[in-house]
């Protein structure tokens, strides 16, 4: 039977929804193209983590059995005197390797305030997970670590460590992420450093200290200084039994001064690190979270604040030391590859090769002239 206009209406009456509710309805948001390929991508990367993980298993099994098979190669073993051959070689090898110490605490804490996640890009949130995990890699192998902290963690930041980077963090030594913000993380870092041995000891550049004044003093004597290029006072040394906060934003220089408007919001005494009193840069002093980290641990070790900008801060910032001829005297060798790269020429130098390529283009000048004048006399009739 054909629907006639009745026929509609009773099946309107019956319950279906008229056109006009349905023209009401909000439409449906649309991604865009590059938010389409980014969640395929990332799509396509969870579910290719098993199999990545096998293909991992198999390298690794193989890499093995190709080192045992070169190994019984090289030493038959039917043949004592490849045997002792292989021996001293491996002996000889290892002589060479650095004996590396166990790594010292010290009674000092780094914390990293991650309290800007809503001002950061994805990719700049990304590029923040990685200067944290670079912090944590060269203070857990650095010869004299700190406490280090990570305060504020939440938001994509943690869901960034909890699903792309499967929760790693959670097996890491010798940090703490706390959900608190970085006075929190103040605390917490003062209660450890004062808790005994799990504190840390005295040593390293700290070592000096200890001989001449006790411990218990510079326990009382801490203070907590917010790190910020934006402050008018300069770090001179780290001290012991004190906390030092770093801005964990990574933001292109968007919001400048937000890391220094901060700390004085709640009272906080900041400073930023000397690096204008050692270093000509190209560029502003701003570094980023990871390079401020290692430059502290750097300092640690050497107690030398130049010597830690020559190993830590990247060329591209166009920086050079000051003072170059001390430090070229004093810099140890780990570090004299760098340094032939950083040192600036001394003006002496310059200037005594300036005079002698003058010196030189005179000569050649006048013994022109003079020579056109010859010839010129030559030409005129008598």
């Amino acid at each position: 039977m054909p629907y006639t206009t009745q026929s509609l209406v009773a099946d309107g009456e019956a319950g279906a929804v008229p056109p006009s509710n349905a023209a009401q309805e909000e439409p449906v948001p649309t991604l865009s193209k590059n938010k389409l390929k980014k969640l395929r991508r990332d799509q396509a990367w969870e579910e290719g983590r098993e199999k990545r993980r096998e293909v991992r298993k198999i390298k690794n099994k193989e890499r093995k059995e190709r080192k045992r098979a070169a190994a019984h190669k090289d030493v038959p073993s039917e043949s004592p005197q490849a045997k002792t051959k292989a021996e001293d070689a491996a002996e000889s090898q290892a002589a060479k390797k650095p004996k590396h110490s166990k790594n010292i605490q010290l009674p000092i804490s780094f914390v990293i305030d991650c309290g800007f996640d809503d001002l950061m890009s994805d990719g700049e949130r990304k590029s923040l997970a990685s200067q944290i995990t670079r912090s944590y890699s060269d203070n857990h192998r650095a010869p004299f670590r700190s406490c280090l902290f990570v305060s504020s963690f939440g938001g994509h930041l943690k869901e960034r460590y909890d699903t792309v980077l499967s929760g790693n963090h959670r097996s890491w030594k010798g940090i703490r992420f706390l959900e608190g913000d970085f006075e929190e993380a103040a605390r917490q870092a003062d209660e450890l450093m004062k808790g005994g041995d799990l504190g840390g000891k005295l040593a390293g550049a700290f070592e000096q200290r200890e001989s001449t004044q006790p411990a218990r003093t510079y326990a009382e004597s801490g203070e907590v200084v917010y790190l910020t290029s934006d402050s008018p006072d300069t770090l001179t040394e780290l001290k012991p039994y004190s906390t030092y906060i770093i801005g964990g934003i990574v933001d292109k220089n968007r919001h400048k001064g937000i890391c220094y408007k901060r700390a004085m919001d709640r009272g906080m005494k900041t400073a930023k690190l000397p690096i204008g009193d050692y270093m000509k840069m190209a560029s502003r002093f701003v570094l980023a979270t990871n390079h401020v980290v290692e430059i502290m641990l750097r300092w640690l070790e050497l107690g030398d604040w130049a010597k830690a900008f020559l190993q830590v801060i990247p060329k591209r910032k166009g920086g050079t030391l000051r003072n170059s001829d001390r430090i070229l005297n004093e810099s140890s060798t780990a570090s004299s590859t760098h340094a032939e790269d950083a040192y600036d020429e001394p003006l002496e130098r310059d200037r005594t090769e300036k005079e002698t390529i003058e010196a030189g283009r005179s000569e050649i000048l006048n013994d022109k002239l003079a020579t056109e004048a010859m010839e010129a006399g030559k030409q005129q009739p008598p």
